[in-house]
């Protein structure tokens, strides 16, 4: 290597000498020559530019004369157009003023004539084509186009009416004149210029010739540097980078000759910079150690994990870096062939998680000797790990424990409380109705809800109390070390009202205020279970049972409990099967005209009577068709049981009046539901308008925006609309008036006292009197004696509904009073209305 340095020095010396020699013949003769090249450029330009300068002259003297001549005429015929078109203007003729000024169009100097009222628009506009001459004269004059108008009756004034414009173009004059004066100043300009540009033309050739030779001298430069910056890489051992210079001279065939060496050097060598790339590529960290477990390489990933650099690594023992606790069970020949899992400690002191897999280099020479250990950042795996174990036990909306968790929890403490003799209180809690919540207001603000009932429940419970979420809008919590030998219900009963006051709090969803309840059901044990699905089990009973008797309330569990669900079960089963077995059937209750006693309609009312247990009554199995959507299934047949029986009616020679029937919440929001009706109605040949759909105010006020459209399609069909149960709900007179009902339901929790009890007597002759103030038909539901029949007739309540006009009756017996009613025209209940005016005066 030394020898083949010391011949390249050599030949680098001999190129340098003939490159100057070279260089600098050639420097010379390319100034002599650039030198003549410019004068000689320097006469032809000159002689150039002082024939177009005289040229020049003579054309701008010419110019001179003839400018003034030329507008002079534009002027002239600008006017002479004026006069001319000055009639056709006034008379707005367009081919009147295109006539007048043909004369001037033939003119060959007039290039363009264009005339424009006083408002801007263009009356006419000509222009012609002369191709675009070069150095053409034009000139331009506009005429004002005036009249003579009577302003004041005898005097005539002038009028401008439009403006003239014309245009006129002429060849560029042909130069005639003497110019003597100016091409004697021109040649004693050019004298002088030509003097001071052979001085420059000096100048530049000196200052030309020096830049050329620093130019050679530094193009040759530039080469050997680069050459002696490549020949010391080479001896630092690095291979990778190619020359930089590429000749066709001595100095390229040096340069091939150091590119084949270092070819050849870099096939046989493996350098120390591709090791380094290598190593610092990779994203893990990698620790090259020598035999006892000295670093003696950390890569860049290395350094980045740690923080620290890479002097401050180097010298270190790979036992170093761990966390301190870590390092007491390390064994540096055990890591050295296994894959573990550690912690490491970085410069600020954090701790992170790696995997640390560690392999031995095996080599005869004892400097390449040591271990290799490769650490991984398991960080995300740690979180995700993490992540995973919590949501196998805590609830991800409510950030506390779910089912499984609850269960597992609940069980050591049954377990502790069974060894200790002491008592457990699970209290099970459902939202009452809370599917409304997600109908209206969506699932986003549903799950707030949940969120923030979470936080409540958890805030209004001892710290010890665990609270969990068991399924969708159902919590748990229970309370342990309960006294065994005293009545624990009063401080759980303490504790349930104070988790209902704790939920009956508003809840904000998107600007609105909603309130909301629950039912709490209760278990102790060991008394009602001693495992945890039995205790959950029966506390849900309880619940269940504080659901039926209307929410926002609490119960203990009893065994009767379990036996009620259980039937609700059973029903709920069966009920599935009640359409297919033909259990379902429609009994009417008649709606008398308490003016006259006749049948004026009936209600259409929906009985199921299942074998082996009687008639089950609709409060009881409607609620059941609801949660599991039969409710839509059943609503269907109803609807077309009531079309057959209609027209069975109609045949018969009855005329049952407007029959109504009842819609739930889940029929209204159904998106078919107007669709199925019409088709129901027109496969049975029945008319909308013998129909009355009765809703809640409760159905009303879910969704008023969407409710009173659907409403309108309803009525806009053709049936009638009334509102069941009116005075049970919370509508507004206002929300009443927007909705196209027609008729007013009271409800028999007001008929039933409006005889005994001022206040609801008050009620029932307010909505009788708002009714008829409104236009609506009022309805009493409930009527079961002559004293209440007598109140509504006196206060006038036009129709009536309940046992005193007897029980709901099947389509045959309906048909019977109606066919009655038809044939002998007696009112089949003017008897009681005579009776309740008998008994008025013994009743008041």
């Amino acid at each position: 290597m030394v020898r083949q340095l010391g011949d390249l020095h050599a030949r680098i010396t001999h190129v340098i000498a003939a490159s100057f020699r070279l260089k600098y013949a050639i420097a010379s003769f390319l100034v002599v020559l650039l030198a003549a090249a410019a004068v000689a450029a320097l006469f032809v330009v000159r002689h150039t530019a002082d024939t177009h300068s005289l040229s020049g002259l003579a054309e701008h003297a010419a110019r001179e004369r003839l400018e003034p001549e030329l507008t002079a005429r534009a002027h002239s015929i600008a006017a002479r157009g004026a006069d001319a078109i000055a009639a056709a203007v006034r008379a707005g003729d367009a081919a009147g003023i295109a006539r007048r000024l043909q004369p001037l169009t033939d003119d060959a100097t007039v290039a363009a004539i264009s005339v424009a009222s006083n408002s801007g628009r263009t009356l006419f506009s000509w222009h012609r084509d002369t191709g675009g001459a070069a150095g053409a004269l034009t000139a331009e004059a506009t005429a004002k186009v005036k009249t003579l108008a009577e302003n004041i009756p005898g005097a005539a004034t002038p009028e401008t009416l439009a403006t003239l414009t014309v245009v006129l173009e002429q060849a560029a004059p042909v130069p005639g004149v003497s110019l003597a004066a100016r091409v004697e100043e021109a040649t004693a300009r050019r004298a002088r210029i030509t003097w001071w540009l052979a001085l420059a033309v000096g100048c530049l050739g000196s200052l030309l010739a020096a830049a050329l030779m620093w130019r050679a001298v530094s193009h040759l430069q530039r080469p050997l540097d680069s050459l002696i910056r490549s020949a010391d890489r080479i001896g630092q051992g690095d291979y990778t980078r190619p020359f930089e210079v590429q000749r066709r001279d001595v100095l390229g065939e040096l340069q091939q000759a150091l590119e084949r060496m270092r070819g050849q050097l870099r096939r046989s060598t493996v350098n120390k910079s591709y090791l380094h790339s290598v190593l610092n590529s990779m994203t893990d960290a990698v620790f090259v150690t020598s035999p006892d477990g000295v670093i003696k390489v950390a890569n860049t990933a290395a350094r980045k994990l740690l923080g620290f650099s890479e002097e401050e690594l180097l010298g270190r023992t790979i036992l170093a870096v761990l966390e301190e606790r870590e390092r007491a069970d390390f064994d540096l020949l055990q890591a050295s062939q296994e894959t573990r899992e550690t912690l490491v400690r970085t410069r600020s002191g954090q701790t992170i998680p790696v995997s640390l897999t560690g392999s031995r280099i095996d080599s005869d020479d004892p400097q390449f000797q040591g271990n290799i250990f490769v650490a991984r950042n398991i960080t995300d795996r740690k979180r995700a790990e993490r992540r995973i174990r919590f949501l196998a036990r805590y609830d991800a909306l409510t950030k506390i424990p779910n089912r499984m968790q609850f269960h597992h929890v609940l069980q050591q403490t049954i377990a502790r409380a069974l060894r200790a003799g002491q008592v457990v209180a699970v209290l099970y809690l459902d939202m009452d109705r809370f599917k409304e919540v997600n109908d209206t207001f969506g699932h986003a603000a549903g799950d707030r809800v949940l969120e923030v009932m979470a936080e409540r429940l958890t805030r209004a419970v001892p710290r010890e109390t665990v609270v969990g979420r068991l399924a969708g809008d159902e919590f748990a919590l229970f309370v342990e070390s309960l006294p065994a030998d005293s009545d624990n219900r009063g401080p759980i009963a303490q504790l349930a009202r104070a988790l209902l006051t704790e939920v009956s709090r508003p809840f904000q969803l998107n600007q609105h205020e909603v309130f909301l309840t629950a039912s709490v059901g209760i278990a102790f044990c060991p008394r009602d279970a001693e495992n945890v699905i039995d205790l959950i089990r029966n506390a849900d009973a309880a619940m269940y049972y504080s659901k039926q008797n209307g929410g926002n309330t609490f119960a203990f569990y009893s065994p009767e409990m379990n036996a009620a669900a259980v039937e609700r079960l059973m029903l709920k089963s069966k009920l599935r099967r009640a359409l297919e077995r033909d259990e379902l059937e429609i009994r009417y209750q008649p709606k008398v005209d308490l003016r006259t006693g006749r049948i004026s309609g009936a209600e259409a009312l929906l009985r199921w009577r299942l074998p082996g247990h009687g008639d089950i009554p609709p409060s009881q199995f409607i609620p059941l068709a609801e949660e599991t959507n039969l409710i839509l299934d059943i609503g269907e047949w109803v609807l077309n049981r009531v079309c057959l029986d209609y027209r069975q009616m109609q045949a018969q020679g009855g005329d049952p009046g407007r029959v109504s029937l009842n819609l739930s919440l889940k029929q209204l929001r159904q998106a078919s539901f107007i669709l199925r009706c019409r088709s129901v109605f027109r496969r049975h040949h029945v008319s909308p308008t013998a129909f009355e759909l009765e809703i809640t105010e409760t159905t009303l006020m879910a969704d008023p925006q969407r409710t009173v459209r659907l409403l309108d399609e309803l009525y806009a069909m053709g049936l009638h609309l009334s509102i069941d149960d009116f005075g049970t709900g919370y509508s507004s007179l206002s929300a009443l008036q927007q909705f196209p009902i027609g008729t007013l339901k009271i409800d028999q929790s007001f008929v039933r006292d409006a005889t005994e009890d001022a206040g609801d007597a008050t009620i029932v002759r307010t909505i009788i009197e708002m009714g008829r103030s409104l236009g609506m038909e009022v309805i009493a539901e409930g009527v079961e004696s002559q004293r209440q029949l007598q109140f509504l007739r006196v206060n006038g309540c036009h129709y009536g509904q309940g046992r005193l006009f007897g029980e709901a009756a099947s389509v045959e017996d309906l048909l019977a009073l109606l066919a009655t009613q038809a044939a002998g025209g007696a009112a089949p209940f003017a008897h009681l209305l005579r009776d309740a005016e008998q008994a008025a005066p013994r009743s008041a």
